[in-house]
Parts: structure tokens; sequence; C-alpha cells
């Protein structure tokens, strides 16, 4: 397995595995399952796990901490707190809650739940207008100092708020959407990124499953599937988003690849220190996305996904206004 170097030296496999599509809610039908995967996922080579509290909540966790407690030496786990929590019952409020003494609960709550005495990534899942960047950052900064945080990091955040967390403590890695249909992070955040050492972890780099070109303008998706809530999934804008397809599929073509591994391969290819987020709940899915690492887009290749990029309108906005507003996106 390909590693790459985020933030502050944190070292992963190149390619890194999301849980929240394994267990989002309280119940996890699948879970004996979900769990072998995971174990297969370390199998392959994959070292870099992503989870947070409010998936579930706690369920999640507790998933994870089951599947690689048994192989904790080997991999690293990011978790994230910032969700308004409840942590006598792990009923989620609504809203964000980054007040240092929800910091230190959530911790305390993820080690048990993972089955670990440390996190290897500790992000804030979301920024809390109402509690100063500074003081966020110095608890994580103290939490670092106790031995039970390695490394921090930031989700979502702005520019001006990467900054002042990294003042404080400096920031490994910011997990933030970004792939060939969600490129606004290339206008402002990558270059501060650059400039200040931090690596990013870009999650949905599949377009939450668009650009596998697997869904069409006539999909149906089930009640539960978030999709069917996201703007950019009416029926009317998959059919004009599909020219973005079109071309991942004409590069997949030429290079003997999927459409999934081409989009991760592009990525791939932006920065050194960028290693994608990606989810799934099949084994073959897994193995397909790690043959991502072993396509090579030449300079034309680079050139054609990037002009075509450029030149594609995307419709639709990545999530409901409401929740937008609600997480300050």
């Amino acid at each position: 397995m390909q590693k790459r170097k985020l933030g502050q030296g944190l070292e992963v496999s190149a390619l890194s595995l999301g849980c929240m599509g394994y267990g989002k809610t309280r119940d996890i039908p699948d879970r004996p399952q979900m769990i072998d995967l995971l174990r297969k996922a370390v199998d392959l080579g994959i070292d870099f796990f992503d989870t947070a509290e409010v998936y579930g909540p706690w369920t999640n966790e507790e998933m994870v901490g089951e599947a690689l407690g048994a192989v904790r030496g080997r991999v690293k786990i990011a978790t994230k707190f910032g969700w308004n929590v409840d942590q006598a019952t792990g009923e989620h409020l609504g809203g964000v809650n980054s007040r240092p003494g929800q910091i230190r609960k959530a911790v305390e709550g993820s080690l048990k739940r993972l089955r670990t005495d440390y996190v290897d990534l500790l992000y804030q899942h979301r920024v809390d207008p109402e509690v100063p960047m500074e003081e966020v950052a110095g608890t994580v900064k103290d939490l670092i100092a106790e031995g039970k945080v390695l490394y921090f990091g930031l989700s979502e955040a702005s520019v001006t708020s990467i900054r002042r967390a990294h003042a404080v403590q400096p920031v490994a890695a910011l997990q933030s959407e970004y792939s060939l249909w969600t490129r606004e992070p290339e206008a402002d955040v990558i270059p501060t990124l650059e400039e200040l050492g931090v690596g990013l972890v870009p999650f949905s780099p599949l377009g939450k499953g668009f650009l596998t070109g697997t869904i069409g303008a006539t999909t149906s998706f089930e009640a539960n599937d978030f999709r069917g809530q996201i703007p950019r999934f009416t029926a009317e804008n998959r059919e004009a988003n599909q020219t973005l397809v079109e071309l991942i599929s004409r590069v997949g073509r030429r290079k003997n690849a999927t459409l999934a591994q081409v989009a991760l391969a592009w990525l791939l290819a932006q920065k050194p220190w960028i290693v994608p987020l990606f989810g799934t709940r099949r084994i073959d899915r897994l193995e397909e996305n790690l043959g991502a690492l072993a396509v090579d887009l030449t300079g034309d290749d680079f050139d054609e996904l990037r002009a075509g990029a450029e030149a594609v309108k995307i419709l639709g906005d990545r999530y409901p206004e409401e929740m937008l507003r609600r997480s300050g996106l």
C-alpha cells in the first residue's frame, strides 16, 4: 500500500476508508458483515479509518472499536467531536457544541467506544460560532499533551478558522468535500493548506456515488437515502450533470479503468498530501477503489479532466439549504 503524509508528519495509507455508511443510525442490521469489511480493508493495506461520535450517535464508534481493536497498533483512527450530543444519553440534541467541557467528555466517550487510550486524529466536525477557535484548539492541544490525542484536524472549516486554529495547535488535516464535481476548495482552501503544511482528506470523492456512473436521471432512491434530499440529486440536475460522468468515462476507457478509479486517481494526482476518503459497503467496490492507485494519469489525461470539469456547470447545491445554514457551510 502506498503511503502519504498529511500535516505534522502524520503518515497514512494513500486512501482512507470512511465508516459512516456502515451505520449512521442506532440500528446497524448488517453489523457483522461491516466488521468483516473493515478487517478486510486492513488486510488489503488500508490503515486510515474515519468515524465520529455523532454517527449513531455512538454506535459507529463502537463497531469500529470492535472491528479494529485486535489490530489497533496497525491502524490510525480518526474521529470527531463538535455536534451537540448529550454525553449521558447519546441523544443528538441538534446544532453544534464545541465548548471545552463538551470536547473532553466527547473524547473520553470516544476512547471507550473505540477500545483505545488514544485517538490518532481528532477533528472538530463543524466550527462552532459560539466558541472561539482558539479555545477549541487550546483544548485539543491539552488533550495532545495528555497523550489522549495525537493529531488535530478540522472539518469543513473556512480559511480564517484554519489559520486561527493552526496558530494555537498545528493542524494535521482538513476534511472537506472535494471531487471533480465539488471543486470549491481550489479557490482559497487548498492554497492555504499548502502554505501551512496541512493535509487534505477529501470526503465524497466519488460525488456520493454519482461519479461512478451508476446513478442516472431515472435512478430511484430509497426513502432513507439522504441523496433524495440533496438538490444536486434531483432528476433534472442528475441529467444535466451527466456531462461530467461522460468526461470521466472517456478517460476511463482509454486507461482501462473504472470511473471510480479515474475520479480517485484525479484527486491523488492533485497534491501528494491529499488522501481521499471513500466509503463502501461492498468488498468488491473496496478492491475496485484501491485499483485507483495503479491508474497513471498522464499530463494530457489530467489536462483533459481539468478542462472538461471547468467547462461543466454543475447544477444543484451539495446539501439542502437548511442543512447548509445550520452547519455554517
